[in-house]
């Protein structure tokens, strides 16, 4: 559960500086074209929750491999 959990916050966190930094890209591109930037909130919710589920498919397969390993194997092998 950790480590999917620590998966779904890193690509939360991933998806938010992400939309952030390519607004900033988008209105200052916009703004050097001479053309006017429009925000579309849907546009930036559906980027936002294809990030979270990259996040929680990537992360839950190795989570779940993870969970079944003996934690003495784990370490001997590390």
């Amino acid at each position: 559960m950790q480590f999917l959990v620590e998966a779904v916050v890193l690509s939360s966190f991933g998806g938010l500086f992400g939309i952030l930094l390519g607004l900033a890209s988008a209105a200052a591109g916009a703004r050097f074209l001479a053309v006017p930037f429009v925000l579309n909130p849907g546009i930036v919710v559906i980027a936002f929750l294809f990030s979270a589920a990259v996040g929680v498919v990537f992360g839950y397969f190795p989570a779940r491999q993870a969970a079944r390993l003996d934690p003495i194997e784990a370490l001997r092998h590390e």
